[in-house]
């Protein structure tokens, strides 16, 4: 789903998941090439239009964050991500986030086993 968003929207959404949730200020805060104030709040307005985000009010500021669809939206973020930058090969992520990590603990290890596991006997 988040492919299919135009540029600007998919950056302002990205910036809002990192941020979990923030209002439009710090939204155009965290954008490298931000657009204007106005334009920023008319992304959002749009984002959540389309069911993306929503928002809340405090202090008269409405405060926006991702919807809970958010695992549908991370894995499709992940998929481009592995597409861009590992040639379509999960497992080079996987070494590269791996090499990232100061260390696994035993619950961490014991789910990237399951997981290898499963992978090992679908390829079956």
């Amino acid at each position: 789903m988040i492919e299919s968003l135009p540029r600007r929207e998919r950056d302002v959404f990205e910036a809002l998941c990192s941020l979990g949730e923030a209002t439009a200020a710090a939204v155009r805060g965290a954008l490298a090439d931000p657009p204007s104030d106005s334009a920023v709040r008319t992304l959002l307005g749009r984002l959540e239009a389309k069911g993306l985000i929503g928002h809340h009010s405090v202090n008269q500021a409405y405060v926006y964050a991702p919807v809970p669809q958010a695992d549908a939206v991370a894995e499709t973020a992940l998929q481009r991500l592995v597409q861009t930058f590992f040639q379509g090969s999960a497992a080079r992520a996987a070494t590269a986030l791996l090499g990232m990590e100061q260390g696994l603990n035993p619950q961490e290890i014991d789910e990237l086993q399951r997981a290898i596991d499963k992978a090992r006997g679908e390829a079956k």
